[in-house]
């Protein structure tokens, strides 16, 4: 069924601490072909992330320093008013190791959180990727927006396959021999009859979850509609 952060996520990660410079952080970046790092204590506990955009936002505020007519963007000014950040911008932006340049508190994920959760925090706090902590708040793994597409990349046979053997296949609280799925580019449309409104109600809802299902089209009918949703007539 759905999958969870640990099915996807990165085991093997690249991280500073906090003493880090600059310039070595930026090579790290490089080297290694990400957009961020997370910052570790000497104990391996997630205290920070350091991103591309914050080494950035040094050159982006050098003119401040030596120009009195620049005046930094608005996005800038509003990252640095809303943002998550331990220190002023300005003072972020004079800093020279990963611990005055990171963005603090780090927002982290447990593995065995399910993928959509990890896409919702990714949404909501507008990051690219996630560290992944353990129950001390120890850096297990990171989770990036590009291990969440792969989800949806899952063949269409897999999908059917699961959603038959696991969904509709016994044991099963339900008669769910009159149902048929077939699934094409991730999108499962389902056929049948089955015997009450409710349960074709919770079997969309389980097909639905499945991993790497992008929509489901509901094409089941029932015999007894005993519950108020909306669905296909008898």
């Amino acid at each position: 069924m759905q999958k969870k952060v640990r099915d996807v996520m990165t085991r093997h990660v690249v991280s500073v601490n906090g003493s880090t410079p600059f310039k070595d952080v930026a090579e790290v970046l490089v080297h290694h072909q990400v957009s961020a790092v997370p910052v570790v204590d000497g104990e391996g506990h997630v205290i920070g992330v350091i991103s591309e955009a914050d080494l950035l936002r040094k050159e982006e505020f050098r003119e401040q320093y030596y120009g009195e007519d620049y005046r930094p963007s608005l996005r800038s000014r509003l990252r640095g008013r809303f943002g998550r950040q331990g220190a002023d911008p300005e003072d972020r932006a004079r800093g020279e190791t990963a611990a005055e340049l990171m963005s603090t508190p780090a927002i982290t994920i447990r593995s065995y959180a399910g993928v959509v959760a990890a896409a919702r925090a990714m949404d909501v706090y507008g990051v690219k990727r996630l560290p992944v902590v353990d129950t001390e708040g120890c850096l297990e793994g990171i989770v990036s927006r590009h291990d969440l597409i792969k989800v949806f990349t899952r063949p269409d046979d897999d999908i059917a396959t699961e959603i038959v053997n696991g969904v509709l296949g016994p044991p099963h609280w339900t008669d769910t021999s009159g149902v048929c799925v077939s699934v094409s580019q991730g999108v499962v449309t389902v056929t049948g009859r089955m015997p009450r409104h409710s349960e074709a109600h919770a079997i969309v809802r389980m097909i639905e979850r499945v991993n790497g299902v992008v929509d489901v089209l509901d094409r089941l009918t029932w015999v007894h509609d005993d519950a108020p949703f909306t669905g296909s007539p008898t």
